[in-house]
């Protein structure tokens, strides 16, 4: 039946000389009758593709040609859904549309590719950092400094940074968990332990104090200076010998802090932020550099929803956090000499408060009740989950504990960073350095 239609279309397609034009048809009558007697043998040639794509052609030619003189003498039929056909059979040339697309190709599914497959880029722009604070804050700076590049995304709270995290808006997460003058930053450890992301990275970032206020105001007109507790805290001293003996008022965070100051025309007020702040929200440096230690330092984690997989051919840092229902410290010396018996160096031991089950009570017939206080631990040590020696001290540490959890193994922070010492205010403050 098929090469009765590229039949018919080489007809349809032909000159339309009477008497030519009716020995052809009298031919194909009786081929096509001659063709319903006959079966056709198996091992004939089908009807390929070649020659369905010709009789396309032809049908295209018949339609839009008109009967008219072509002019494309070179013969060739068009390119049905970007497939080259064979030439068209010597005939009268037609114009013929050089593309002729029977399926929509722009419609077709995508192939996959090798990116399709592969997680999402380490850095790069691609990548969502959800920190908290607004921009000019110190957590977008680490942001940038963990994943240059990256589309930094504030949020207003800690916790909803882990929530951005989890709920696939952002891809990764920024979070300072301590600083080396204000020490831990406990409510990212509790949120640690409540979420189930996973500590992929970490970043160390020196942190430069300045104190900033509106354009024209200066140091004696103020009465008022605003910022993050830590911010202030680890300015106290400067202020002080700058005979800024003003109130001091906690704000949420330092580019916050000047973001206020900023919006609300505030020329009583200063805020402790970073230059950067200074920068976006148009604020003057009254004072660079003004931090009390010029060592100030804070630890931020980076955050994922899936581990890394550990190595050992590069500094490792690993995280756990665990519980014991025992009495007394015995079982945190017991963990303690799991790791100092492998020669692994811990680098931090923090404790919190047991969420479930915060208090303790232990009955005495002779002295009566006793009220202890339960705790998780925090550790971090210095070796990959991929070592051997981690692997058997965790072994051990499980066997006496009552819960147990990897937070992530990842790599340390290597990068050197200048920690030059602040600049002089002026030459009557300069003394307390």
């Amino acid at each position: 039946m098929m090469e009765a239609a590229v039949l018919d279309a080489f007809l349809a397609a032909a000159p339309r000389h009477h008497h030519h034009h009716h020995q052809i048809r009298t031919a194909a009558a009786g081929c096509r009758s001659a063709r319903l007697q006959t079966a056709r043998p198996p091992c004939a040639t089908p009807f390929g593709r070649a020659d369905w794509q010709t009789a396309c052609a032809i049908l295209a030619s018949s339609a839009t040609g008109g009967g008219g003189e072509s002019s494309d003498a070179t013969g060739r039929a068009p390119r049905v859904n970007g497939q080259k056909p064979p030439p068209l059979p010597a005939l009268e040339k037609k114009a013929v549309p050089s593309e002729l697309d029977l399926v929509p190709v722009s419609n077709l599914p995508r192939p996959l590719s090798i990116s399709d497959l592969s997680p999402a880029p380490m850095h790069g722009s691609q990548l969502r950092v959800a920190y908290q604070g607004v921009p000019g804050a110190y957590s977008e700076a680490a942001a940038g400094k963990a994943y240059p590049g990256c589309d930094a995304i504030p949020c207003d709270q800690f916790e909803v940074a882990f929530q951005a995290v989890e709920l696939w808006i952002a891809d990764r997460a920024v979070l300072p968990v301590e600083n080396s003058l204000g020490g831990s930053i406990h409510r990212n450890y509790d949120l640690l332990l409540r979420h189930r992301l996973h500590i992929v990275g970490e970043v160390q970032l020196p942190v430069h104090h300045c104190l900033l206020a509106l354009p024209g105001v200066r140091r004696e007109l103020l009465t008022r200076v605003i910022s993050h507790p830590q911010a202030l805290a680890q300015c106290e001293l400067t202020l002080n010998a700058m005979g800024l003996n003003v109130a001091r008022e906690a704000f949420d965070d330092t580019a916050g802090a000047a973001e206020h100051v900023a919006a609300n025309a505030l020329r009583d007020t200063a805020a402790i932020a970073s230059s950067r702040a200074a920068e976006l929200y148009g604020l003057q440096v009254l004072a660079d550099g003004i931090q009390d230690d010029a060592g100030n330092v804070t630890r931020f984690v980076m955050l994922a929803r899936e581990p890394i997989i550990p190595r050992t051919d590069r500094p490792f840092k690993t995280s756990i956090v665990f519980a014991h229902d025992g009495e007394g410290t015995s079982i945190l010396f017991k963990v303690l000499s799991a790791f100092a018996f492998r020669d692994i160096s811990l680098t931090k031991i923090e404790s919190r408060p047991h969420r479930h089950r915060p208090i303790r009570l232990v009955d005495d017939a002779n002295v009566g009740t006793a009220k202890h206080f339960e705790y998780m631990f925090y550790i971090d040590f210095q070796a990959s989950m991929a070592d051997v020696r981690a692997q058997n001290a965790l072994a051990e540490i499980q066997e006496f504990t009552s819960f147990l959890r990897v937070l992530g193994s990842y790599p340390m922070d290597m990068t050197p960073w200048d920690a030059a010492p602040p600049k002089d205010i002026d030459n009557s403050s300069s003394s307390h350095y």
